[in-house]
């Protein structure tokens, strides 16, 4: 069974290499995906009033609700949702045009509002809430609804986070095997 990906106006989503999309996961309009991305169960991803760009090597665990911010005269750009390379979205996570870079790990039923950027190698803890136009700097664990910076990331942790992105490809990639092996 393949997932349900739909146009919206004249946008279809794009999908690069060895990308894994569950048959339950709903992929509408403008949302590009790049090579090896896992997107796990139940995830809906909506590019439909602005586009949803994924990065390569990233994984949108089971639940998640990714979406846009339309364009307007008080945000002429609106906010499209850009997640960068090797980005870990624990599951029900909710991202809402906001921007997130390398190597992060967006704790399980966290949510991230409009226009708030998250720089390359941060953590995110569960339950957090990221509030509109904040900006997490690089190198850091946040936690808290408010999310507030908490400390310092150790080496190991950093480390972890290309673990984490390198144990999803593995697993995307088992996923896919076998799906190809129970075709007719």
């Amino acid at each position: 069974m393949a997932a349900v990906l739909r146009p919206y106006q004249t946008f279809f989503p794009q999908l690069g290499n060895r990308v894994m999309i569950d048959a339950s996961s709903v992929v509408i309009g403008d949302v590009r995906i790049a090579d090896d991305v896992g997107i796990w169960p139940l995830v809906a991803i909506r590019g439909d009033v602005n586009y949803v760009e994924i990065g390569s090597r990233t994984n949108i665990q089971d639940g998640s609700v990714l979406h846009v911010t339309h364009k307007s005269s008080y945000n002429p750009e609106g906010n499209p949702l850009i997640i960068g390379e090797e980005v870990t979205v624990g599951h029900k996570v909710m991202l809402h045009g906001c921007t997130i870079g390398n190597r992060v790990l967006v704790g399980m039923g966290s949510i991230i509002l409009d226009g708030a950027v998250i720089e390359d190698d941060v953590m995110i803890g569960a339950g957090s809430l990221v509030p509109q136009n904040k900006r997490l700097e690089s190198g850091y664990l946040y936690l808290g609804s408010p999310v507030k910076q908490i400390r310092p990331l150790k080496e190991a942790e950093i480390e972890g986070l290309k673990y984490s992105a390198n144990n999803y490809v593995r697993w995307k990639d088992e996923y896919l095997a076998q799906d190809n092996q129970s075709q007719p």
